[in-house]
């Protein structure tokens, strides 16, 4: 069964992807780096807090939404067991390679940077998004499965046309404000290895995998309405900045969140669902490149960080060696050699493993 390519959805995943490499980088530059395991800066660069936050609500979450419209895609094509298998070697497997091999890389150049005492610790770092994604494959494909057969039922009715709706799309915000009133996370915006990042992460993947399920009409109504979702997700991070101080209670956030997704889904429908050789490219490196820009960055760190520079030279220094790092890695070696592309999520064939820029956009 064919699908209709989306290539809108992966370039919004790769520029997801790139605007996560920034965000840890400017943590390097934040007081509490040290708290979430990154190498700081001495001179630290606070106003980039700002425009942090704004990403923060939306940028995992969307992450998640797109895994789960990957998933809808897959599923076309395979049965339980096939899902299984191919999830498994797509994700769990670079999962697993990056806990024992990448991340305990970084963790000991942390180590040396601080002259701590040198140990191997296998851990899940910021791959932890993986072993979710994983998770909740194997938790929701009995229901997904379950749709596929009803694809033609009373439940996808109503919901293409619930979805035709504005408020359609923006009521799955309620399932997120439920969230963070019953988990009550401390932190809104502290995702990884939480309970709150695990719910929200699981609820995510469950939303994306439905707005694609409903068919056109999601899509129809992102596009019409793309400007009053980034009205209101613009209206409610400005409140949250004047009134709050940024941190706004839960609910408001996870309403922002969802609103700057549908916003970027939108405004992506519009503009960016053209194909591309750079598309091509950039979508088979951005696996490889979330899986490896930590030790890119705590490299960039180390070596940078010491040099009599002005601060935001430093700052743009550390995204070019972490970007041109992970470049060198993936075109010279992860991309080439047969053994290591599997263990960063690509097929084994070099040659025949042409990236297809079809609506499965996801980190899989």
């Amino acid at each position: 069964m064919t699908t209709q390519r989306r290539y809108d959805i992966d370039w919004l995943r790769v520029i997801a992807i790139a605007l996560l490499l920034i965000y840890h980088i400017a943590i390097v530059f934040q007081p509490w780096a040290m708290f979430l395991g990154f190498i700081k800066s001495e001179e630290l660069m606070t106003g980039l807090w700002k425009p942090m936050t704004l990403l923060n609500v939306w940028r995992i979450p969307f992450l998640f939404f797109v895994s789960g419209m990957g998933v809808y895609f897959a599923i076309r094509k395979r049965n339980w067991k096939e899902l299984i298998m191919e999830r498994s070697r797509r994700i769990l497997l670079p999962f697993l390679f990056g806990v024992v091999a990448i991340v305990p890389l970084h963790f000991l150049i942390f180590q040396a940077y601080y002259n701590l005492p040198l140990g191997y610790s296998a851990h899940p770092a910021h791959l932890w998004f993986l072993g979710n994604i994983f998770a909740y494959v194997l938790l929701l494909a009995p229901i997904f499965f379950y749709l596929k057969k009803s694809e033609n039922g009373a439940f996808k009715k109503k919901l293409a046309v619930w979805m035709s709706n504005p408020l359609g799309p923006l009521s799955l915000s309620l399932l997120f404000v439920l969230e963070v009133i019953l988990v009550k996370p401390q932190v809104f915006e502290m995702y990884a290895l939480t309970w709150h990042g695990f719910f929200i992460g699981i609820l995510a993947f469950f939303c994306g995998f439905l707005l694609v399920y409903s068919g056109e009409a999601f899509w129809k109504t992102a596009l019409r309405w793309r400007w009053v979702y980034l009205g209101l997700a613009l209206g409610m991070y400005l409140t949250r900045w004047f009134a709050f101080d940024l941190v706004a209670p839960g609910y408001l956030m996870a309403v922002e969140s969802v609103s700057w997704i549908l916003a970027i889904f939108g405004f992506g429908y519009r503009y960016l669902n053209k194909p591309s050789a750079v598309l091509s490219y950039l979508s088979q490196a951005a696996y490889p490149v979330y899986i490896l820009h930590m030790v890119a960055l705590h490299t960039a760190a180390w070596v940078i960080l010491p040099l009599n520079w002005p601060i935001f030279l430093k700052f743009l220094a550390i995204i070019g060696f972490t970007g041109l790092f992970c470049f060198v890695i993936f075109e010279f070696l992860i991309r080439r050699i047969p053994f290591l592309r599997p263990l960063f999520g690509l097929s084994w064939d070099f040659k025949t493993s042409k990236i297809k820029a079809v609506s499965v956009p996801s980190l899989d």
